[in-house]
């Protein structure tokens, strides 16, 4: 049987949790599907068509389905669910939020946060903020599953050539409904697709010193900010800059954590980076442990001396 991919879209373009998501469908055997579920959205359908591996794009269109309210998109998902072995969501807000109620639908376990598929039925997903792996084998008919982006290389955004189908939309059953959203702007990267992050914790102690110190080493390099909970907590910066378990999980090719000690729920959300840069004054600081680059240094000092040399 096919396995299917819920996209993740702006209506107008596909977001790269989609394409880390692609990967893991085709680790699963079988065709790939795409549902792109949205209002107006032909051009993401469009973009979906052109991701490497997709074998056809499912395009769900209704004004019901625009801003991918939970309700609307899982009664969606669930209406087409039955023709598939599998169906795959990025482990994202997004993600997270449909993924439990396609699953309690179908009256189906989930398996959340997989980071490797072993066979059709079985996956590695972390437990214990990533201290340790867990196998999980699954024997029920639909297989319903997040997936850790960083677990995953994306499948190329171009190259494909599947056949988009036009489906019909489920009806607004009208529990929910979309009122607004406050999106903050930003000329910076995304946080979870950016390839330098620099980040900060609570050593910064005030949200001028998160601008005043790290903002310019940000600005040379072109990366996203981020922060531990300690330093959102503390009301240094706002929270969806938060990296960790209870924030977002990172794993760009450069991480920069400037005055971060290291607990193991700031850890679990960026361990998998490639290159790990830490500075800190304090030698036993557990973010060493995982770091490839130490500096046991004051931040103040450093960071600006860093930026200035760049």
């Amino acid at each position: 049987m096919a396995v299917l991919v819920f996209a993740e879209h702006d209506n107008a373009t596909i977001k790269g949790a989609t394409l880390n998501t692609v990967t893991a469908a085709l680790a699963c055997g079988g065709d790939v599907h795409v549902l792109v579920a949205g209002a107006d959205a032909g051009a993401a359908a469009a973009a979906a068509a052109q991701i490497a591996g997709v074998a056809k794009v499912l395009h769900a269109d209704a004004a019901g389905l625009n801003h991918g309210v939970a309700e609307s998109a899982a009664a969606q998902v669930v209406a087409i669910a039955k023709a598939y072995s599998h169906v795959l969501f990025p482990a994202t807000a997004s993600g997270k939020n449909i993924a439990p109620r396609v699953a309690a639908l179908l009256d189906v376990a989930q398996i959340s946060d997989a980071t490797k598929v072993l066979s059709a039925d079985t996956f590695e997903r972390p437990i214990y903020a990533g201290n340790a792996i867990a196998t999980v084998q699954s024997l029920d008919p639909i297989k319903v599953v997040t997936v850790r982006t960083t677990g995953f290389d994306a499948a190329a955004a171009s190259g494909g050539s599947a056949a988009v189908e036009t489906i019909a939309a489920v009806a607004d059953n009208g529990s929910s409904s979309f009122l607004g959203s406050e999106i903050a702007k930003s000329d910076r990267p995304e946080l979870t697709a950016a390839k330098i992050i620099v980040s900060g914790g609570r050593a910064l102690g005030s949200s001028d010193k998160f601008n005043e110190v790290l903002m310019p080493l940000a600005d040379k390099l072109g990366a996203a900010l981020g922060a531990s909970r300690a330093a959102v907590d503390a009301g240094y910066a706002p929270n969806d800059w938060q990296v960790g378990q209870t924030g977002k999980i990172v794993a760009p090719q450069l991480y920069i954590a400037a005055g971060i000690s290291g607990a193991i729920q700031h850890l679990a959300g960026m361990k998998d980076s490639k290159v790990i840069v830490a500075i800190n004054k304090d030698p036993e600081a557990p973010i060493f442990s995982v770091a490839d680059y130490g500096l046991e240094a004051d931040l103040f000092t450093a960071v600006p001396e860093l930026t200035g040399s760049l």
